[in-house]
C-alpha cells in the first residue's frame, strides 16, 4: 500500500503542466477565497454587533437617566411607569438593580428580589465601567431564567449606571433578545459562503479552458519533438498568438530548420565523400588488376600506370586530409589560438613560397601589401586561408597567365583579393562554390588534383575569424575572391 501510494503521488506531481497549473490556481483561487469569505464575514459580524451594541447601550442609557431620579426619591410607580413605556418598543426585559445587585424593579416581574452576579452588573456597580455589554448562550443557568420561559435563544446583557443626588445608586440591566440577529448573520455567512463556491467554481472552470489553451502550443511542440525524435526532422510547430510561446514557436522552427539543414547537408556531405573516395580506389584497382593480369606489359606501359597509381593515391590522400580539415574544425567548434598576426609578414610568405609553382608554368604572380598591418587570430589558419585562394588561382589560370594578390585596409577592416585571368565562374555556379565537394567543372578539377573543400575550408576558416568572403567572376575574364576581416579579429 505504502509502494502504491508512493507511485500515485509521483505520477501526480509529474503530471502535464496544464494539471500543474489548476493545482497551482486551485490553491492560490482557493486560499484566497476562504480568505476574503472569512474577512467579509467577519466585517459584516462586527458591523451589525456594533450597530446592535450601539442601539442597545443607547437605549439602556435613555432608561437609565430617565428611572435614575424617581429611583433616587423612591417613587414606585414612576419607575414602573418608565420602564414600562420603554419595555414597549424592545423585544426584551428591563430591569432596575440596588448597589448590592439586587433587582428591586423588573418588567417581567418574576425576578424581583433575586442578586444577580453578572459580570456586567459587578463591572458597573464596582464602578470599573460606567456602562458594559455581553453575549450569553441558553447554556447558561442565568440566561435562561433572563430569557424567559417562551425563548431559548441568545441574550445580550446592556449595562448602564445610575446616578443620583450623593453618587451611584444601582444600575439599569436590559436583557434584549438577539437570536434573530444571530440567524441573520448566519445566513448572510452561508450565502457569502455559497457566492464564494460558485465563484471559485467558475473560476476553475475559465481556468481549465485557460490552461487548455495555454498549454496547447507547449503539448503541439512536445508531440512535434516526439516525430522528430523518431527521425522526421521535417515537422514544424504551429505559430501562432504572440508573446513567449510565439517565440518559442519561432525559435524551434528555426532550430528544426538548421538542424534539417544540417541532417541533410551531413547525408550530402557522405554520399560526396564515398563518391569521392571511391573513385580513385576504383581507378587503382583497374590498374592495378592490368597489371597483375598482364606480366608481359611493356616497361614503358607498366611505369605510367604506376605513376598514375601515385597520382591517385596522392589526390585520395588529399581528400582525406582535407575531410580530416574539416572534421577537426567542425569539432573544434570555432575554437582557435588566439595571436596578434602580422598580415603584411604573413601575406608576402605566402606569396613568396608560391611564387615556384607560378613560374613553373609561366604566370606572374604580383602583390601589393600595405605595410605594418595586423589583427588577432590563429596564423597558421590564417596562412591557410590566403595558401588555399592563392594556390586555386594559379591552378585554374592558363599559363602565362597573371594572379595578383593584395593586402590593403579600407574602412577599419583589413582586406585581401585575390584575382586571375582564368577561365572564370558561371553565374550560376557562383552561389555553390562554398559548398562541400561542389565543383565546376569537374573533369578539370580532377585533372588539378582538386578535392572539391578547398573552398569549404576558407569559407569555415574566414567564417572563425568573424570574417567575410566573396566572388566576383565572369566567364572568359578571370575571378576574384575578397576576404574582409575586422582588424579585431572575431568576437570572443
Amino acid at each position: 500500500m505504502v509502494t502504491i501510494s508512493r507511485i500515485r503521488t509521483k505520477r501526480f506531481f509529474g503530471a502535464s503542466i496544464r494539471w500543474k497549473i489548476l493545482l497551482a490556481f486551485f490553491v492560490i483561487v482557493g486560499l484566497s477565497f476562504a480568505v476574503a469569505a472569512t474577512n467579509l464575514t467577519g466585517l459584516v459580524k462586527g458591523y451589525l454587533f456594533e450597530q446592535k451594541t450601539r442601539e442597545d447601550s443607547l437605549l439602556t442609557e435613555k432608561a437609565a437617566a430617565a428611572a435614575a431620579p424617581f429611583f433616587d426619591e423612591a417613587s414606585p410607580e414612576d419607575i414602573s411607569r418608565v420602564l414600562a413605556e420603554n419595555a414597549e418598543s424592545i423585544d426584551g426585559r428591563l430591569m432596575l438593580l440596588d448597589q448590592d445587585g439586587k433587582v428591586q424593579y423588573d418588567t417581567m416581574r418574576d425576578m424581583s428580589g433575586h442578586r444577580l452576579q453578572l459580570d456586567e452588573v459587578l463591572q458597573v456597580l464596582n464602578g470599573n465601567a460606567e456602562q458594559a455589554y455581553g453575549i450569553h448562550t441558553q447554556g447558561e443557568a442565568m440566561a435562561s431564567r433572563l430569557g424567559g420561559a417562551d425563548y431559548s435563544g441568545q441574550l445580550a446583557y446592556s449595562v448602564h449606571a445610575m446616578d443620583g443626588e450623593d453618587g451611584p445608586i444601582g444600575a439599569l440591566l436590559y436583557v434584549s433578545r438577539i437570536q434573530s440577529l444571530m440567524d441573520s448573520l448566519n445566513s448572510v455567512q452561508l450565502q457569502l459562503i455559497s457566492v464564494f463556491v460558485l465563484i471559485a467554481l467558475a473560476a476553475l472552470v475559465l481556468a481549465l479552458i485557460l490552461s487548455q489553451v495555454v498549454t496547447k502550443p507547449i503539448t503541439n511542440l512536445s508531440r512535434t519533438m516526439r516525430k522528430m525524435g523518431k527521425g522526421d526532422l521535417s515537422v514544424r510547430v504551429p505559430v501562432r498568438g504572440s508573446g513567449e510561446l510565439r517565440e518559442l514557436a519561432e525559435n524551434y522552427n528555426t532550430m528544426a530548420a538548421q538542424l534539417e539543414r544540417l541532417d541533410k547537408t551531413r547525408s550530402q556531405f557522405v554520399s560526396n565523400a564515398s563518391h569521392e573516395l571511391k573513385t580513385p580506389l576504383a581507378t587503382m584497382k583497374i590498374m592495378l588488376e592490368t597489371v597483375m593480369y598482364q606480366p608481359e606489359m611493356p616497361e614503358e606501359l607498366r611505369s605510367e600506370f604506376m605513376q598514375d597509381m601515385n597520382h591517385e593515391i596522392d589526390r585520395l590522400t588529399g581528400i582525406i586530409t582535407d575531410l580530416l580539415t574539416l572534421t577537426r574544425m567542425d569539432s573544434e567548434k570555432g575554437e582557435m589560438k588566439r595571436e596578434t598576426v602580422d598580415m603584411s609578414s604573413l601575406t608576402e610568405e605566402v606569396v613568396h613560397l608560391l611564387m615556384p609553382a607560378a613560374e613553373k608554368r609561366g604566370q606572374r604572380l604580383e602583390s601589393r601589401i600595405a605595410q605594418g598591418l595586423q589583427m588577432s587570430g590563429d596564423r597558421a589558419r590564417l596562412y591557410q586561408i590566403l595558401y588555399n585562394l592563392t594556390d586555386n588561382a594559379i591552378k585554374y589560370s592558363p599559363d602565362g597567365g597573371r594572379i595578383a594578390v593584395s593586402l590593403v585596409s579600407e574602412d577599419s577592416a583589413l582586406v585581401w583579393r585575390v584575382r586571375d585571368n582564368g577561365v572564370g565562374i558561371p553565374a550560376e555556379d557562383q552561389a555553390h562554390i562554398f559548398e562541400r565537394f561542389y565543383r565546376v567543372d569537374k573533369a578539370r578539377s580532377r585533372e588539378t588534383g582538386g578535392t572539391g573543400l578547398g573552398l569549404s575550408i576558407v569559407k569555415q576558416l574566414v567564417t572563425m575569424h568573424g570574417g567575410e568572403i566573396s566572388v566576383r567572376s565572369e566567364p572568359g575574364h578571370g575571378s576574384e575572391f575578397k576576404v574582409v576581416f575586422p582588424q579585431g579579429g572575431a568576437a570572443t
